[in-house]
């Protein structure tokens, strides 16, 4: 006769009560392995589970990692003034996927887009020819991306206009770009540190000295 210890050994798992480890057992997410060729701009709509603000660059996801007070504060502050300045055909929005090719489709943290091109609610991504202006402030955690991948991107896709946002002691400092269209490279136009004060892609005055009111 097999001992009880024998018998609990080769009992079915429903049997015993026992449940497997979810880590050893249950199946992984789609998106943890990417495809062959990896993943495409699509993917991002139909992937189950996908974390939050999940961007695509050259084929592979990019996770967002938790921001800090200085971003979210200097969003908030360049989000209200553009707000307050964009002309009635645009209209800005805030941490939306641009797709700009099979493989890529970053996620800018603001954009200013053709109000024509906001089809409802449940639309999730914007095509570079609905874009006039493209904001990304620098993470530390993402500086490459951010400084050099991203803005090529948007220019080879010919978004006209640039900001890239810097932290300087705690306050924003915005370098401001516009398109060559000849080469599709970005070119500077201006470095702003206590104010933002431009005439394109239209005019606007941002007090970047206010961060501390967000």
């Amino acid at each position: 006769m097999p001992d009880r210890e024998d018998d609990m050994s080769a009992a079915p798992l429903s049997e015993t009560g026992l449940r497997p480890e979810p880590s050893v057992w249950d199946p992984l997410p789609d998106w943890v392995l990417p495809p062959r060729g990896g993943f495409t701009a699509d993917d991002l709509d139909r992937l189950p589970g996908i974390p939050p603000h999940t961007e695509l660059i050259d084929g592979t996801l990019v996770f967002v990692s938790p921001q800090t007070n200085f971003h979210m504060s200097t969003l908030f502050l360049l989000e209200s003034g553009l707000r307050r300045a964009v002309p009635r055909d645009l209209a800005v929005r805030r941490e939306m996927t641009v797709t700009l090719g099979r493989r890529q489709r970053p996620e800018p943290d603001l954009l200013v887009v053709r109000a024509d091109a906001v089809r409802g609610a449940r639309q999730t991504t914007y095509e570079p020819q609905d874009v006039v202006l493209a904001v990304e402030v620098v993470s530390a955690e993402s500086e490459i991306r951010d400084r050099e991948r991203k803005p090529r991107l948007y220019a080879e896709s010919g978004i006209p206009h640039f900001w890239l946002v810097e932290n300087d002691g705690d306050r924003p400092v915005v370098h401001v770009y516009e398109l060559d269209a000849a080469t599709r490279v970005y070119v500077a136009t201006g470095i702003h540190r206590s104010r933002l004060k431009l005439d394109a892609p239209f005019p606007i005055d941002v007090d970047l000295t206010e961060i501390d009111r967000f």
